[in-house]
């Protein structure tokens, strides 16, 4: 790489001596594959996953009789805070455009998945005439694609709306509370994607696990308090290794600390290894 596209500025800490640009560059770009690498496998997952299992919450009251409604969560939730954490630090230490741009491509992500989906299921194999359809990679490929349009408009709004939640609470904060804009971010952006996922998944996918004998709006009103309470508490957990990771990462890379008065436009921008 042309040395004039290495980052030539570094934040001076008094116990950590500068790096050549070309560390610099190295170490900036490594993190940012790392976590860029964490998102987008834990996204392809998630849409294989997805809802081809619901994990009963509410085991432990089975049976009793004043219980009306599933507590359950899909199985593809388990991992999806994760994603929200990595955009977080993507957001924290390479800027809101490598934020944004790591989203766009988890949207291509999961529309790669689904052609594979597609392909496979299109593609004549070895099954008798009368079996065509049947079998494990039909059932998964019948529920990924019930599942994958509402993740995937869901996820777009939500990523979208973390992202830009995100720098707004560091531009009103002037680069305080890093608690504020990692919780206050993503708690937002995960209500507005666990309501888009049920809500799609029943009425566009109908891959609920819906009981026909109780009300509808009490029973996705569950789902949408279990998801996201399952997400909150995730989200608040993660508080803590945010800001382990934002100020052990910063030091690493030699930018400014996390709450360190925020730099010029351009500057940030060489500082983060991009300018």
């Amino acid at each position: 790489m042309p040395s004039d596209l290495l980052p030539t500025q570094q934040h001076n800490y008094a116990d950590l001596p500068l790096l050549s640009p070309r560390a610099l560059h190295d170490r900036r770009e490594r993190v940012f594959l790392v976590l860029a690498g964490l998102f987008l496998g834990t996204l392809a997952m998630l849409n294989i996953l997805g809802v081809t299992r619901f994990l009963n919450l509410a085991f432990f009251i089975e049976g009793s009789s004043a219980w009306k409604y599933k507590v359950a969560i899909a199985v593809g939730v388990l991992p999806y805070p994760l994603t929200f954490l990595c955009t977080d630090f993507i957001s924290e230490l390479f800027g809101r455009r490598r934020a944004n741009f790591v989203v766009f491509v988890g949207l291509l992500i999961n529309l790669w998945v689904v052609l594979v989906l597609w392909a496979g299921g299109a593609w004549p194999g070895f099954e008798p005439a009368d079996h065509v359809g049947e079998g494990v990679f039909f059932d998964v490929r019948r529920l990924a694609f019930g599942a994958v349009a509402a993740s995937m408009i869901a996820y777009l709004f939500a990523q979208f709306v973390d992202v830009q939640l995100f720098h707004f609470w560091k531009s009103l904060t002037k680069n305080k509370h890093l608690w504020l804009r990692n919780n206050g971010s993503t708690l937002v952006s995960q209500m507005v994607d666990t309501a888009s996922v049920i809500l799609i998944t029943h009425f566009y996918a109908h891959a609920l696990p819906i009981d026909d004998s109780v009300a509808l709006a009490p029973q996705l009103l569950a789902f949408i308090a279990t998801g996201y309470v399952f997400k909150m508490i995730v989200a608040l957990l993660d508080t803590i290794p945010f800001y382990i990771g934002a100020y052990w990462l910063s030091r690493y890379l030699r930018l400014a600390p996390p709450a360190h008065a925020p730099a010029p436009p351009a500057t940030a921008a060489v500082e983060a290894g991009v300018g």
